[in-house]
């Protein structure tokens, strides 16, 4: 995406986490993350987020997303001999609706998923001031409610750069140009 778009969808960004009640810093709003996956089609499947701490024990995020984006299939891998990132999603606006592979698949899902590299997993639904944990290694995808969403990540290390996606063309690290 392009430095004018970039800056867009940080503001939005911003204006969406003001929306929740969620006040961050100037230099917070300047480092805010807009992740298109590389796929090039942010509304569709892309995520907002800042990330408030991020240590070799525990990781803290707010993830910002428009109405009906989605945040593409992945998990997250056992590195450096541990486990892998264990997360729990609190949403704090908005619905969220999650798709775990720790069961079986719900038969008729609410959400429709944007592109073929999804998997028909067990679906949770989630509503201001409701979580769910997700244990390490667990595949998982989520799409935002008609009026988008905001969530609260609380982890273990985040290793973005070693998570694994079904689309073998997501990079997770955006390209910014100009």
């Amino acid at each position: 995406m392009n430095r004018e778009e970039f800056q867009r969808r940080q503001q939005g960004i911003a204006d969406a986490l003001a929306a929740a009640g969620i006040v961050i810093t100037p230099e917070e709003r300047d480092h805010l993350e807009v992740a298109d996956f590389g796929l090039r089609d942010f509304p569709k499947q892309g995520l907002g987020l800042i990330t408030y701490v991020n240590t070799t024990r525990v990781c803290a995020k707010e993830l910002v997303m428009l109405p009906g984006q989605t945040c593409p299939q992945h998990r997250h891998p056992p590195v450096a001999g541990g486990p892998g990132k264990e997360e729990t999603f609190r949403v704090r606006r908005g619905l969220c609706t999650l798709y775990v592979d720790d069961g079986p698949a719900t038969a008729e899902p609410a959400c429709t998923p944007p592109g073929p590299h999804y998997q028909k997993l067990r679906e949770v639904t989630l509503r201001p001031g409701e979580q769910f944990t997700l244990p390490p290694f667990t595949w998982h995808w989520f799409q935002a409610g008609p009026e988008g969403c905001v969530v609260s990540e609380f982890s273990t290390t985040s290793r973005d750069d070693a998570d694994e996606w079904i689309d073998p063309d997501i990079r997770r690290i955006p390209i910014v140009e100009g």
